[in-house]
């Protein structure tokens, strides 16, 4: 959800705490539009992340509840080669996107981020993410790390305005979080170091 997050997929670079530098997209222009919404499902922690350490964010839409997070307006291209260079492949040509705009959803390969997921429109453009294939209940949940947390408060606070006590017992919440982090621990990671709405972070 933070726009800086997402600037490195596209323009190239190392996001602010992580340890991987990604290429960047073939299309490095920024976002025509953004807007915060909200997509039936829940977020999840599993295996380990080679950008911050600690477990991994995904999306399980099948879940109760809603997941709060944030729509640009990119390519196709662009949307391709940031999957890409999640998928840890080269950023240098179109997924096929027909198949998840029709069905829904389409796996394009075994990976933890290879299955394209279609939860609707907005305005009449498909809204597009990723996620993996697998069933959430067996997934190896694993504790995400605070640099991580930190990240995706940023973008909660961000995208949504939402409080670092919000954010902090959102994410403390989450599987894979919840029993590592208290909502107590995170917010104290935060304080200082990402921004309430409106302030620096």
């Amino acid at each position: 959800m933070r726009a800086e997050r997402l600037a490195r997929y596209l323009l190239g670079g190392r996001p602010p705490g992580g340890v991987r530098t990604h290429p960047g997209s073939r299309d490095g222009g920024l976002p025509a539009r953004t807007v915060p919404l909200l997509l039936p499902g829940s977020l999840y922690f599993a295996l380990e992340s080679a950008v911050w350490g600690g477990g991994m964010g995904f999306y399980d839409p099948a879940a109760p509840g809603e997941l709060p997070a944030r729509a640009y307006l990119l390519t196709a291209g662009q949307f391709s080669d940031i999957a890409a260079q999640e998928m840890h492949r080269e950023p240098d040509q179109d997924l096929p996107l027909a198949g998840a705009v029709t069905a829904g959803r389409e796996q394009l390969g075994p990976g933890r981020y290879e299955t394209l997921l279609c939860p609707g429109t907005l305005d009449g453009v498909p809204v597009l993410t990723f996620t993996a294939p697998w069933d959430p209940a067996a997934a190896e949940l694993s504790a995400p790390s605070a640099a991580y947390l930190r990240n995706l408060a940023a973008g909660l606070v961000e995208a949504h305005g939402w409080s670092l006590r919000q954010a902090a017992a959102y994410l403390s919440s989450r599987p894979g979080a919840a029993g590592h982090w208290t909502a107590a621990a995170l917010l104290r990671e935060l304080a200082g170091t990402v921004g309430e709405a409106g302030q620096p972070g």
